[in-house]
């Protein structure tokens, strides 16, 4: 039985001559990784999300997967972070998970296509995507403050009072409701919390 995601016969046996070998290959891999990624129950937008960046990657440098380098990878995130558009750091670090992602794929044996890639290049496919040249998670929360979530002990502290009648709230605030006269509930150093008038 075939597995899901691996590279066709016709790349692995060689019968046929490719007429454009590169592409094929690499439209191979990204419809394999497709196929696997189906097959592991992925929501599509997740799947085009992660080969949009993966084809993003190579339009930016150029070359094929069993010629990437980490210094594309600094090149890429180079250009990323200095052609004129805000990125988050949080949208890098996602484009640079994706490829990781693709390459762990392609490199893997069990889908062959470092088989495929070493018999029609000389070459293969390698994890080119490491801690020192990739952004790193630097933050429990790398959001705008306006839409941080509540601390680990905040969560609670608000169900308890929510528990309990509170004073009338005069806005809602970048972390929930709160009350009119901003006080504080002497008994336990929180600030007190009720619903909203209509």
């Amino acid at each position: 039985m075939e597995r899901a995601g691996a590279a066709p016969a016709l790349f692995i046996m060689g019968g046929a001559p490719l007429l454009h070998p590169e592409s094929q290959v690499f439209e191979g891999m990204l419809s394999g990784w497709r196929d696997q990624q189906l097959a592991r129950n992925l929501s599509k937008g997740t799947i085009e999300d992660r080969l949009s960046a993966v084809q993003r990657f190579q339009r930016f440098t150029n070359e094929r997967p069993w010629t990437w380098r980490p210094a594309d990878v600094e090149e890429y995130t180079s250009h990323l972070r200095c052609d004129g558009r805000e990125r988050s750091h949080s949208t890098i670090r996602g484009y640079h998970g994706h490829v990781r992602l693709f390459l762990e794929y392609v490199s893997d044996p069990r889908y062959e296509w470092t088989a495929v890639s070493e018999r029609l290049f000389g070459t293969h496919p390698s994890q080119v995507f490491f801690e020192w040249n990739t952004a790193v998670h630097v933050s429990e929360y790398e959001g705008r403050p306006g839409r941080r979530a509540l601390t680990q002990g905040g969560a609670p502290a608000v169900l308890r009072l929510r528990r309990r009648p509170g004073r009338r709230c005069s806005h809602v605030g970048p972390q929930g409701l709160v009350a009119s006269d901003a006080g504080r509930d002497r008994d336990e150093g929180h600030l007190r919390v009720g619903t909203a008038s209509p």
